[in-house]
């Protein structure tokens, strides 16, 4: 079964930017109560993410005395904008702008004496909002069937619900304009949404089934199921993956995937991620058998592991220092036991449907609580061995690591652990990356000052940050949700994406001026691979939808691998030599 995501699936312009509205105010005001005229998105696990994070659904304005009140993308009438007004809440208007213009444009035909007919779901928030601005000369029209029961009337002016299928709309259209000639029709349906549907209809075409995912109150994704089957082919309209279970795709070889407007990429990932395993576990063969046990090496945190042993060849080696096999087993170690102490610990995790791990570490959590103290107990121990010093160091970042995970400061402070603290993910953990993989080979074998020891402590860390940002990249849009203040978050994407771009040019730099400077051995050459590799990364970053958060990862990580792989070459190459 092959599996194809759509490219415009999930969020639309107008309910993204929403959706970072109603975050940046709750990130910046989490003393006070915040209100949503109605559910924001019509995607039910989503909602209750944001009510965990006291953002509340408000159905009937009579409930509500103090706090914000943020008005949804599909906007409200002028009537209800004004009780809001008068019952003293701030009001917030995240409307989205296209529905905007709809409002408008009822409005001032409205104000010229026209009638006003919107074609679209006489129940849907947005046309209810609409015909507030119609001044009581508007109606819906559903289907081409309600056209003929609509009365002589004068001028006539006509919109369609921004998220209508512009093929019925434009049926619809037709026959108002040959029941009432000279009527003024409107091209109000969004792009976004045209596309979407245009997209779905071509992937209908060429795929034996389609899913679509997002909420099953949602019209728009509706429509999307509709679309599909009217060219013929099986949809399957899910909320959750977990649906997909119980649905059998065996008989469809090619799946296609679309998403409605107000679907999180993090459900859209998890349902491709569901379908992608799904399909491996019917291929047999070995090399889909080696893909399957990279992917638990992934999910399991094994493959940081490995990726942890592999830069600390790299840093020993631009040290000029020998490989210590232990002290490759304590930088696994350590990193595969923070790792899980970290998820084991995130409640925030808990309620992400995106994790691609947190499913794993939910059913088995008592083996992986385990499995964590024997990992840090085991590196620790193994330090012992390797010297005072890197055992205290180890211990010092061990506890630091159990510290950032952990609460340590009163309930009522909005900074309870240091991982609250913004942006000290992407930092901290870099930091610890760098000491086990470069300072304690440092402080084991020399412990004399050496450009090259600043030189692998320096690369460790950058090339760790760099990861660390890009995995957050993919995960933007669910951190915000749950109100992860990660580097991507604070600053945005693009920012982010210009962050990694420059230090990628300072690896670049730092790799091939350190041997002509005679500050470090010509292996910092081998180094290059990883800054071209970075490269790639950024660029799979920017098409992250086709892959699975697991195999995202998995692709992030393996720059680790190749930072020990290319050492060892070039040493392996050049002492033959």
């Amino acid at each position: 079964m092959g599996v194809k995501l759509a490219k415009n699936a999930g969020f639309c312009s107008g309910v993204k930017r929403a959706m970072d509205i109603v975050l940046d105010i709750a990130r910046h005001r989490e003393n006070e109560q915040i209100y949503t005229y109605g559910p924001l998105i019509h995607n039910p696990p989503t909602i209750e993410l944001l009510k965990k994070r006291g953002i509340l659904p408000l159905e009937d304005i009579c409930d509500i005395k103090e706090g914000t009140v943020i008005i949804r993308a599909h906007g409200i009438s002028p009537l209800e904008r004004k009780m809001l007004k008068g019952s003293g809440v701030e009001i917030i208007d995240a409307t989205c702008p296209k529905v905007a213009n709809v409002q408008a444009t009822i409005k001032k035909h409205a104000n010229q004496g026209y009638n006003i007919l919107i074609v679209g779901d006489r129940e849907h928030p947005e046309v209810e909002g609409l015909l507030g601005y119609a001044q009581g000369r508007g109606r819906v029209i559903g289907t081409e069937e309600d056209i003929p029961a609509l009365p002589d009337t004068g001028k006539v002016c006509v919109v369609a619900q921004t998220t209508q299928s512009r093929e019925e709309y434009l049926k619809i259209a037709e026959k108002i304009s040959a029941r009432y000639p000279g009527a003024l029709v409107f091209d109000t349906i969004c792009d976004s949404t045209e596309l979407r549907q245009a997209e779905v209809k071509e992937m209908a075409a060429v795929m034996d089934a389609v899913v679509i995912v997002g909420g099953k109150n949602s019209a728009n994704t509706r429509r999307l199921v509709e679309v599909v089957k009217r060219r013929g082919t099986t949809a399957f309209h899910v909320e959750t993956a977990e649906e997909l279970r119980c649905i059998d795709l065996s008989p469809f070889r090619k799946v296609g995937v679309s998403a409605g407007a107000s679907t999180p990429s993090w459900i859209i990932e998890k349902v491709v991620s569901e379908l992608n395993e799904s399909r491996r576990e019917k291929q047999g063969g070995w090399l889909h058998g080696l893909l399957n046990l990279w992917l638990l090496a992934v999910k399991n945190d094994l493959y940081s592991a490995v990726g942890a042993g592999c830069l600390l060849v790299a840093g020993s080696l631009l040290q000029g220092l020998r490989i210590s096999p232990v002290d490759i087993a304590v930088a696994a170690l350590y990193v595969l036991s923070m790792h899980r102490l970290n998820r084991i610990t995130d409640k925030k995790i808990r309620g992400m449907e995106d994790s691609f791990s947190g499913e794993i570490y939910r059913r088995h959590r008592k083996a992986y609580v385990a499995v964590t103290v024997l990992s840090m107990v085991a590196a620790l121990i193994l330090a012992i061995f390797q010297g005072i010093v890197p055992f205290l160091v180890l211990l010092l970042i061990t506890v630091g690591g159990m510290l950032y995970a952990v609460r340590i400061f009163p309930h009522s402070w909005r900074l309870e652990r240091m991982k609250d603290l913004p942006g000290s993910k992407n930092v901290l953990t870099a930091l610890a990356w760098a000491a086990v993989t470069a300072l304690i080979p440092w402080v084991e074998q020399s412990g004399t000052f050496t450009v090259g020891a600043a030189m692998a402590f320096s690369f460790n860390f950058t090339l760790v940050f760099v990861k660390s940002i890009m995995s957050d990249m993919v995960n933007i849009q669910g951190d915000r949700l749950i109100g992860r203040e990660t580097i991507p978050v604070l600053v945005g994407e693009e920012r982010s994406r210009r962050l990694v771009a420059g230090l990628s040019v300072f690896l670049l730099v730092l790799v091939v001026s350190v041997q002509p400077l005679d500050w470090a051995s010509s292996v910092s050459f081998a180094l290059l691979p990883c800054v071209f590799y970075v490269w790639i990364c950024v660029y799979l970053c920017d098409r992250r939808a086709k892959f699975s958060g697991a195999v995202m990862e998995g692709l992030l990580q393996t720059n680790f691998i190749v930072a020990g792989a290319s050492t060892l070459f070039w040493v392996f190459a050049f002492s033959r030599a």
